[in-house]
């Protein structure tokens, strides 16, 4: 046998199929760089799966490509799964390439998300000879909009809005060049050929574009106008973070009197100026997701209305090109809120915009590149040492890596505040971005276009849907219409769930579920929960002692009747002659007495066993929060006015011996007696508020005890709260515990769709059963 016919004979040629973020990455131009340095011929390709590759050569070669896949791949990809298996024929190919992608079977591939501009980028954006100085839209293999523009998968230019600009020659030149950075870059553009800006005022038509919409745009800031402008993923509100009255008025505009508002700073040096940044803080704010992070600083030096009452300040850096630019042109840091109005979706579309928000902004900056869906900007932190998100969305959504399986063929569509959706697929599961709040029609529109939209994007139709057991939410309904098979998932184990699911726990673990309110199993409002949770189902095994909510969900905005309600049941009538109380004298005699006829007839006035509805109460006895004007309000104050060095003795709650098959209860009486006492003496509400966490520390340690088991999971917004989920943590590791809390989901309603998807799948993964235990509480 010649040395040529040996060659040929040890000629090989492998099929190789990689699963995971490998579209919208520069993998296939990552790929084929591989190859072709390897001296391998053959293809590369999307496909419906992911992305497929057809190579031949010596086999030691071959193995060197996958190993390279493996261990080299972009920064931005994930790998999931790679599989090879030989092809016969070998001999077929001359040259490495690059095909069109198949159309062929059900899309299960991975979206990417959509990444802040990278430093390559960046570096031509500023560079006076590149022919991309100052482009708004540049981008490339790295960088840029993937999710907020994908209309189909495989993920190409014809599946992407950027399908309706045509690529100049030198954009295509770029796009064919294997050593260009933009090597089928889907979304390639310069200023000849890609999107442009415009601006025009709240009144009138298109004013100025490009540069000079720009110059329009950062001039109208500078003199204290609000700008809506189009970001990556929707419209933001733009106002000078420095200028006191631009925020009254942004304020006043857009209905949100005191929810804190970010800041997006042009440079994380500028925002070290006002903020300090910890390591791992900074690691946040420099990634290519670039979310709204929070950092704990009282004196930043900006207007004094943009957190009132907060201890922290959610900051950002830019996170497209044209954020850089005009951030940079003003050289002051701005305020960044989502464009809406309070409560609904942000705004996408410009028509859409002007139409919405004409009464907020004074002037639009916008471009025509389409955004198919809105993403709000994704709100992180960190906490206990690691990152926790508590809005995913732009940067984060849709993809999410679990490590254990849930089986395909499954949805969920989540609570009926902060309502993500979840599917499961054959590539794992996608959690949708926030959608918002489903108390207004555009909120239960944008979640119907959701629904949807992921379902055509991955091909796949869940006959399976799992919702909260909640009858009357929207999210309810649409799970009852949108597949024969449903199950009704309590809302405080889908806590616990998702935590769960994030962190591959199987084993029984005690789950602390504290938060606002849930459809409780026995029709009352839960929120305080303390649940014994494994694979065979769920057990009740201790709450916090009911109250009552005068005014039902009037309770939710009003902190002083959730403490008029806990009054009542600690001391009856008597609590009308606390007039020295914020609570009580915050009413007039007249409402004090429909609140009691209320009370005492249980009419309109639902008991609760919610954490959330007790530190409403707290913060109203201590004077911190009679009315709240967003969803948490009061216990975040009574958190800031924390503190953190003081150690007073922790209120105790009493922890009542269970009858038979019933749940324990956890008793506030002695706390509320502890504040009352506390307030008596004339203690600081500082004071007050690190009694109340530290009591709440001691309870938690107490129950798992009590549960003899070792895992305890912290889930529920309750835990958004870092001073309590990370004294937590310390105590229950101190006593011998092991703690998870959610990382990657938020804690809040925005990860029960993920709770739901893993119960609801793992409980009838092999048989046609009920979802829970049959439920002990009386």
């Amino acid at each position: 046998m010649t040395q040529d016919s040996t060659a040929e004979t040890l000629l090989t040629r492998w099929r190789v199929c990689v699963r995971g973020v490998v579209q919208g990455v520069g993998f296939r131009p990552f790929v084929y760089r591989q190859a072709t340095e390897l001296g391998l011929t053959g293809w590369v390709g999307n496909s419906p799966e992911g992305v497929e590759i057809e190579a031949e050569g010596h086999p030691v070669v071959l193995e060197q490509l996958v190993s390279a896949l493996i261990q080299h791949a972009p920064a931005n990809a994930r790998i999931d799964d790679v599989h090879t298996e030989p092809v016969a024929h070998p001999g077929a190919f001359r040259e490495f390439s690059i095909r069109e992608s198949e159309k062929r079977g059900e899309a299960s591939a991975q979206l990417p998300a959509d990444w802040a501009t990278c430093q390559q980028c960046l570096q031509e954006l500023y560079d006076p000879d590149n022919r991309r100085y100052r482009y708004p839209f540049i981008n490339c293999t790295d960088c840029g909009p993937r999710y907020s523009l994908i209309e189909a998968l495989p993920y190409d230019r014809a599946n992407t809005a950027m399908r309706h600009f045509q690529m100049c020659g030198r954009c295509l030149a770029e796009y064919h060049d294997p050593a260009s950075r933009r090597f089928h870059a889907e979304a390639t553009a310069c200023a000849d050929c890609g999107p442009r800006l415009a601006f025009f005022p709240s009144d009138g038509d298109i004013l100025a574009q490009d540069e000079a919409a720009l110059d329009e745009a950062a001039g109208r800031l500078a003199a204290g106008e609000i700008i809506a402008f189009k970001g990556l993923g929707g419209f933001q509100l733009l106002v000078d973070a420095r200028n006191v009255q631009s925020v009254r008025m942004l304020r006043e505009r857009k209905g949100r009197p005191d929810k804190p508002l970010a800041v997006m700073f042009g440079s994380l040096e500028s925002l070290q100026g006002v903020c300090p940044v910890s390591a791992q803080e900074r690691q946040l704010l420099t990634g290519p997701e670039r979310p709204i992070v929070l950092l704990h600083t009282r004196n930043h030096g900006l207007a004094d209305n943009l957190a009132p009452g907060r201890s922290d300040l959610g900051v950002m850096l830019p996170s497209t090109p044209l954020h850089e630019l005009l951030l940079r042109d003003l050289g002051f840091p701005v305020v960044a809120t989502s464009g809406n109005r309070n409560g609904e979706p942000i705004a996408i579309d410009n028509d859409e915009a002007r139409a919405r928000l004409v009464d907020i902004a004074d002037g639009f900056l916008v471009h025509d590149r389409p955004i198919l869906r809105p993403l709000d900007d994704s709100v992180a932190r960190v906490a206990a040492g690691c990152p926790q998100l508590l809005r995913r969305a732009r940067g984060y959504s849709p993809n999410l890596a679990l490590p254990l399986p849930v089986p395909p063929g499954w949805g969920a569509t989540g609570g009926h505040l902060k309502t993500t959706v979840a599917l499961s697929t054959d590539s794992g599961v996608v959690l949708s971005q926030h959608l918002g709040d489903m108390d207004n029609a555009l909120g239960r529109e944008g979640f119907d276009r959701t629904v949807d939209s992921l379902q055509r994007m991955f091909a796949t139709r869940p006959r399976c849907w799992a919702h909260d057991g909640h009858p009357d939410y929207y999210t309810t309904h649409q799970a009852l219409e949108l597949g024969p098979l449903h199950c009704a998932v309590q809302h405080h184990v889908a806590h616990v769930a998702a935590v769960m699911a994030e962190h591959g726990l199987s084993e029984p673990v005690l789950g602390v579920a504290w938060d606002g309110s849930g459809f409780g199993d026995d029709h009352t409002v839960w929120g305080g929960e303390f649940l014994c949770v494994g694979p065979q189902g769920y057990q009740r095994m201790a709450h916090l002692r009911r109250f009552r909510l005068p005014g039902g969900e009037a309770a939710m905005r009003e902190p002083r009747r959730s403490a008029f309600g806990l009054l009542y049941a600690l001391i009856g009538e008597e609590l009308t002659e606390c007039e020295a109380l914020p609570p009580v004298s915050d009413f007039t005699r007249a409402e004090r007495k429909l609140l009691l006829q209320a009370l005492k007839a249980g009419l309109n006035a639902p008991e609760t066993s919610s954490v959330g509805r007790l530190f409403d109460a707290v913060a109203a006895l201590a004077g911190i929060c009679q009315k709240a004007s967003y969803e948490g309000q009061a216990a975040a104050e009574l958190e800031a006015v924390l503190d953190r060095e003081s150690t007073p003795q922790p209120y105790r709650f009493d922890l009542s011996a269970p009858d038979t098959d019933r749940p324990w209860q956890v008793d506030w009486a002695p706390v509320i007696e502890g504040v009352l006492a506390d307030i008596a003496r004339g203690a600081s509400v500082s004071e007050i508020s690190a009694a109340f966490h530290g009591g709440l520390v001691n309870v938690i340690v107490s129950m798992a005890k009590q549960s003899q088991l070792s895992c305890i999971v912290l889930a529920g917004g309750c835990f958004q709260n870092s001073y309590l989920l990370e004294s937590t943590i310390l105590a229950l590791k101190a006593a011998g515990f092991q703690a998870f809390w959610s990382c990657q989901v938020p804690a809040n309603d925005g990860g029960l769709a993920l709770g739901q998807l893993a119960w609801a799948s793992r409980l009838n993964q092999d048989r046609e059963a009920p979802c829970a235990w049959p439920y002990r509480d009386a």
